[in-house]
This record gives structure tokens, sequence and C-alpha cells, in this order.
């Protein structure tokens, strides 16, 4: 028998606990490849050259307080400003939804929008529909096809943030941007719907070039500095990671969670391989008794141990993989998520612990071997 085969049928003499060993591994890996993914889709938002050039601008004390409406005038005579449009956040639930609605829903200008979502491909006849009726919106492509929608259809709301509820006619279907789910009315029906209280909830700007963007940030800012409105200005991607910080710190939460993964991971490693040497001491023994070396059967433990980890990192990491690419992870994640790529570092990740944790989870039987004398292993029992 060659020693690759000694190791094989070694490993292999209890098939139980070789596939639940592997399993543990393999489930552990996965969660840890998966809680990665989430956590680079959620830190990492899209960033696509039209993202760059647009800007954020809410009220410096809390995303909550509106800003007076009246703020557009002096907004449109800031340098390097070429679209102005007031963006309001509705959080309205739709057709029976509980507690929250997959997509976002904003009231804007129609006509100072377009000029602000250039890539948006939207047929001009429905453009047209949208701008000559007040209660019509636009609906991202994913959001139509998620509720089977189609233009002419009616959508329903009901306010959380804002005491009132809208009935929307859907004028046009666009696709083409960096996310096709958000849904845009009319900023004048909101109005109307709330007796014209003469506030916005934030403003959206697109800056003439990407160059341009940083110092249009800073001339916002001073522009009402000192006011009674003070506000602030940041790029869309800044604004979007703020909005996910509002869940709290999820880049310690799910650093955390990976820890304990971890740390049950290497449990469960070492002690699957202690139980597997303590039933070979006797053999091992022999083996010392014939010649072999320490170092040799140092290999031996090692080979057995690593080979146990690289294959629940093949089943965990490959299978995330797999699964990851083949699945509608939008329609899974009820639109939470537009993507969930396994990207080769993530990969390269789950095999390095694995990796590590072979070698980690040996240590302790290939000390018990070497500090156990011929005579103590041969009287050792099964």
């Amino acid at each position: 028998m060659s020693l690759s085969g000694f190791v094989l049928r070694n490993a292999f003499r209890n098939k139980r606990r070789l596939t639940l060993s592997v399993s543990s591994v393999a489930a552990s890996l996965f969660l840890l490849v998966m809680l990665q993914v989430a956590l680079r889709e959620l830190t990492n938002p899209i960033n696509d050259e039209g993202s760059s050039l647009r800007i954020i601008v809410r009220n410096k004390v809390s995303l909550a307080q509106p800003l007076p409406a009246r703020q557009l005038q002096v907004l449109e005579r800031i340098p390097g400003i070429v679209a102005v449009t007031p963006f309001t956040f509705y959080d309205g639930l739709y057709k029976g939804d509980e507690k929250f609605t997959s997509f976002a829903q904003f009231a804007v200008d129609p006509a100072r929008t377009l000029l602000l979502i250039t890539d948006a491909k939207v047929p001009r006849e429905q453009l047209d529909a949208w701008l000559a009726d007040r209660t019509s919106c636009i609906l991202g492509q994913m959001t139509a096809d998620r509720y089977g929608l189609k233009v002419g259809d009616r959508m329903r709301f009901t306010g959380q943030i804002y005491p009132c509820e809208l009935d929307l006619r859907i004028a046009g279907i666009y696709h083409g941007t960096a996310d096709d789910r958000n849904l845009m009315f009319h900023h004048k029906y909101l109005d109307e719907s709330l007796g014209n209280p003469g506030t916005v909830g934030a403003w959206w700007v697109r800056a003439a070039t990407v160059a341009e963007a940083p110092l249009v940030t800073d001339r916002i800012n001073k522009a009402f500095a000192n006011s009674s409105a003070e506000v602030r200005a940041e790029s869309e991607r800044a604004f979007v990671l703020g909005f996910v910080s509002m869940w709290a710190n999820i880049k310690i939460l799910i650093g955390g969670i990976s820890i304990v993964v971890v740390f049950a991971l290497l449990l469960v490693t070492v002690s699957t391989m202690s139980m597997a040497i303590r039933e070979r001491f006797r053999e091992l023994a022999i083996l010392k008794a014939i010649g072999f070396r320490r170092r040799e059967l140092f290999a031996f433990i090692l080979a057995e141990s690593f080979g146990l980890s690289m294959l629940g990192a093949i089943l965990g990491a490959g299978g995330a993989w797999v699964l990851f690419h083949s699945i509608d992870i939008t329609k899974l994640s009820h639109g939470l998520f537009l993507i969930f790529e396994v990207t080769p570092h993530m990969v390269g990740l789950a095999f390095s612990v694995a990796a590590l944790l072979g070698f980690v989870a040996a240590l302790a039987p290939m000390l018990t071997v070497a500090r156990t004398s011929v005579v103590e292993g041969l009287r050792t029992l099964d």
C-alpha cells in the first residue's frame, strides 16, 4: 500500500464521522462566504459614472428633518450645477406589505429629473404621459417584472413617514440605470396631499463634471451655512453608505459573526482529528516501532487534517459560488440585493481559513503522538 493510500484508508475508516465533519466544515465556510458577500454588497453601493455626478443635499441636523422649498432658487444660482430637483423619500407600503416595501418611492420634479437620470431609457411617449399627468409615475423595470405591472396599471400606497395615501398610475417603465427598482412621481402631488407645506425631504443635484462635483458640494454647504436650515451635501455614494449606517455598524456585526463561525469550525475540526488519532494510537506506535520517524507520522496526521478541511472548502466555497451564480438574488432577497457576487478573493479567503484550520487541528494530535512512547501506544485500547 502506498503512503497516500494509507492516509485515505485512515480518513475513510469511519465514514459517518467523515461525512459529518466534512459537512460541518462545508456549511461553516458556506456561511462565511455568504456573510462576506453580504457585507460587500451592503457597504459598496453601485458607483457608475452617473452616480459620480449626482449629489444629495439633506438637512444637516437629520435626514428626517425637511428643507424649505425656497432653497431651490439659491441652488439654481450655484456654479457647476446643471440640474436640481426636489427629492423626497415617501416610504409607502404597497399591495399588502406589512412592514416595508422592497422598492423606494421618490417625489421629484419630472422635468428636472430627466436631466439627472440621463442613463434611464424610457420611450418618449411614456415620458410625455408622465409629465402631463400629475398623479402618474414611472417605475423601474425590475419592480414592474416582480409585481407583473405594466403601463396604465394603478399603484396605491399607504404612507409611513407622511400621513397620506397616494393613488398613482404607471405612465412609463424605465430601464438601463444601475438600479432599476425605484418609483418616481410628481412632488406637486405629494405637496397637495399634505396641504402644501412648502418643504422637501432633500435635493437631488447633478454636477457638470466629475472633477467639479467635490467643488459643487463645498459650494452648496457654504451657501446655506449659518442659515435657519443648514444642509449637508454629499455624493450619492456617500449618501447611500450613510443610509446603510443607520442599521448600526454592519462591519462589526458581520465581522463578529464570521469570527464565531471560524471558532466553531475550529472546535469541530480539532475534535474530529483528536478522536481519529486516539483510535489509532496502537497503529502509530507500531509504525514508530518499525522505523517511521516523527516527521513522517506528523505528515500522515497533517495530510488527513488538511485533506478534510480542503474537501469541506471545496464543497462550501465552491457550492456558494455555484449557487449565487445560478439564482435570482434580487427576487430571493425581495429587492434588498441587486447582485450577490462571490469574488475570487472570497473563495481564496475560505480556502485560506480551511488550510489554517487543517494545520491548527493537527497540532494537538501531533504533540500527543510525539509524547507517547511505543510501549504506551501498544497498551492503548481501540
